[in-house]
């Protein structure tokens, strides 16, 4: 069992304040739709600025919904409340308001509908592309042209929804350059449309067999730790390893980042996993295996200090052997482990089962203890999950 809470607490509910906002978003969009489509200024003839004021309010309410996007990621982000419905509904979400505001400026004649096209088969394709992704493993971060993208459509669509209102119809001279800058950034938005697309595309090349993959060259994709029957924990944690070395290595080539280790009581089992994956050779620059003090000084230049001190299985000596790993193999971000793996070596203050994980990378070095169960070859398995699982982490911060 773990000591330390996991940054994501566990959630039996899907009624947390990220996904109800993201609810309201999607419920909202058909108030967005009526208020821009629908003629309910007729509704009200004693207003006179009803008509006036439809683009407007059809704007304010765009807005609002597209500004929201970014509010329910940070309270899943920062109440720890990330969960599987979250992670389907909030892009969905966000296409869903895009399309019905392209739709909308289609039907009003406002937006040809060739754009409408453009933009909503890419969102079309790259979803197939993620959903294929994840069925085989792997995460496709987002790229800056795809965040990019999205600013500029806001921007054109908002600008579609007005250009066309009081007071600019009414004064020629901010008409005309509206229209052009309208234009403009609904241009940017087609071509980062398009660009985010190829990049997606070159991303999933593998996954698409667009070139050979490493299974038909014969090359395996797992590692076993233990030689476990199908089933039990063993075989299921290296599994669990396996994927998330994939994900690792997938993100670092995103990324562009190098990675290094630092292993005392893991062996190299860490780089061992990390190195299993094809292709890792273009992320990965080495593993130490810093199994006694003298090599985690000599080699790591941990501190003779902190190694007298507080002894090797301690945050001060995590903290070093990640540095010292990151700092002697030139990487992005390092990670290194030391505990205590039994049968033996335990004590009533650090028992067997006790490991200090530290990670160094572009925001800085830290440690943290964790506590596992079970014999030699389980704890040494779950440490190898938990320090892929930081990898993945820091690389998803970068």
């Amino acid at each position: 069992m773990k000591d330390k809470a996991s940054p994501t607490k566990p959630t039996n509910t899907i009624w947390t304040p990220a996904n109800i906002v993201t609810l309201v978003r999607i419920l909202l969009v058909p108030v967005f739709f009526v208020a821009i489509i629908s003629p309910w200024p007729d509704w009200f003839p004693e207003w006179d600025e009803a008509e006036a004021v439809k683009p407007w309010l059809a704007a304010l309410l765009f807005a609002v919904l597209a500004c929201t996007d970014a509010l329910d990621g940070y309270l899943a982000r920062s109440r720890g409340e990330v969960t599987n419905f979250g992670k389907f509904m909030d892009p969905l979400a966000d296409k869903i308001l895009v399309a019905a505001a392209l739709l909308a400026l289609c039907e009003l004649q406002v937006l040809p509908a060739w754009v409408a096209l453009v933009i909503l088969t890419r969102e079309f394709i790259v979803s197939g592309l993620r959903m294929l992704a994840a069925s085989e493993g792997v995460v496709v971060a987002a790229s800056w042209y795809g965040k990019a993208k999205t600013v500029f459509q806001i921007i054109a669509i908002l600008l579609f929804i007005v250009k066309d209102s009081q007071p600019f119809i009414q004064d020629p001279s901010i008409e005309g350059p509206l229209y052009v800058i309208s234009w403009i950034f609904m241009a940017i938005a087609l071509a980062l449309t398009v660009v985010s697309l190829v990049d997606y595309l070159a991303k999933c090349r593998n996954i698409l067999r667009f070139t050979p993959s490493d299974t038909q060259k014969g090359t395996p994709e797992v590692i076993s730790y233990r030689a476990d029957g199908p089933g039990n924990e063993g075989s299921k944690r290296s599994s669990e390893a396996a994927q998330l070395a994939k994900q690792v290595i997938v993100l670092a080539e995103q990324k562009r980042a190098k990675l290094s280790t630092a292993e005392s009581c893991t062996g190299g089992l860490i780089a061992g996993a990390l190195t299993a994956i094809p292709g890792s050779s273009a992320v990965i620059e080495g593993g130490i295996v810093s199994y006694s003090n003298q090599v985690k000084h000599a080699v790591l230049g941990v501190p003779t200090d902190a190694l007298e001190r507080h002894g090797a299985v301690s945050e001060p000596v995590a903290k070093a052997m990640a540095e010292g790993s990151r700092k002697h193999l030139s990487t992005t971000i390092a990670v290194a482990v030391t505990g205590i793996a039994g049968p033996g070596g335990g004590s009533a203050e650090k028992p067997v089962g006790t490991v200090w994980f530290g990670i160094d990378g572009p925001s800085g070095a830290s440690a943290e203890m964790l506590h596992f169960d079970g014999d030699r070859d389980e704890i040494r398995q779950q440490t190898v999950v938990h320090a892929l699982e930081m990898f993945k982490a820091a690389l998803e911060n970068i």
